[in-house]
């Protein structure tokens, strides 16, 4: 079946489904180590465009699997692909399950709610006994494809409208916050990172990857043309900062942050 893949000024499914090997596979990774189950009902938060409802539902076949996200773009895409899932749109920050859960998967979602402290503690009291809590959250914000991010959101016209923005992101906390913060309410949990190392084909392909998702706040407030500067200018910065490999890769370093909680 094909998709019909769309951008209608949120997300942007067509340029986020671009790297979907690269972005599917530390999903991959976060479901392998959840621990065998058999699950009446998960809940995937942040579903995107269903890459990861798709694994849920083949790991999971007996149970109902419910897709949650604020974005139409990204529903509307899932709800094609996955039609055995259900998708609601609602922001994960806010979403509560009618009755306690088996499964929560949230796969490079959690990151983006500012009090994600307090979230992760909540959705811990939702789940069953023997439940699981399992959290994929990237953790490049130090990485120079991100400090360039703010470097040119504070360095340009447009700077009054994207300095807040850039104040605003969500900062991932140590690892030992996060074991601190949920080893007292699980009777086990497996924290770890790790860092992906991407080979793309230069500056263009790192702007592509990231205006189908981080980027979108800084984007949203600009207009065509401050769009373009913008983006031109952070091009220019990354081809500055990363050096070309012998053959003429760029590596793109991706870490990430990993933990499955039990209840």
């Amino acid at each position: 079946m094909k998709l019909e893949v769309v951008s209608v000024g949120d997300w942007d499914s067509a340029l986020y489904m671009k790297f979907e090997h690269e972005r599917t596979r530390a999903a991959i990774d976060l479901l392998a180590q959840v621990p065998d189950m058999d699950p009446k009902i998960v809940y995937d938060l942040g579903c995107g465009p269903g890459n990861s409802a798709t694994l849920l539902k083949r790991r999971f076949p007996r149970a109902s699997v419910i897709g949650v996200d604020n974005s139409d773009n990204m529903l509307q895409v899932a709800r094609q692909r996955v039609v055995d899932a259900d998708f609601i749109k609602e922001d994960i920050e806010s979403w509560r399950p009618r009755e306690e859960t088996d499964l929560v998967f949230a796969n490079a979602s959690l990151h983006f709610v500012p009090e994600h402290y307090d979230l992760m503690v909540r959705l811990v009291s939702c789940l069953r006994d023997g439940g699981c809590l399992a959290v994929q959250m990237p953790n490049n914000m130090q990485e120079d494809s991100h400090a360039l991010m703010r470097m040119v959101a504070a360095d340009g016209p447009w700077a009054d409208r994207l300095v807040p923005v850039a104040k605003s992101q969500a900062i991932i906390g140590p690892l030992d916050e996060y074991y601190r913060l949920l080893a007292p309410i699980c009777s086990s949990l497996d924290i770890w990172q790790t860092t992906y190392i991407h080979p793309v084909d230069g500056p263009d392909r790192i702007v592509e990857w990231f205006e189908g998702a981080e980027l979108q706040p800084f984007l949203k407030p600009l207009c065509p043309a401050e769009k373009e500067a913008f983006l031109a200018r952070y091009r220019d910065a990354l081809s500055q900062a990363y050096a070309p490999q012998p053959n003429g890769k760029f590596l793109l370093r991706y870490p990430r942050l990993f933990f499955v909680a039990q209840k």
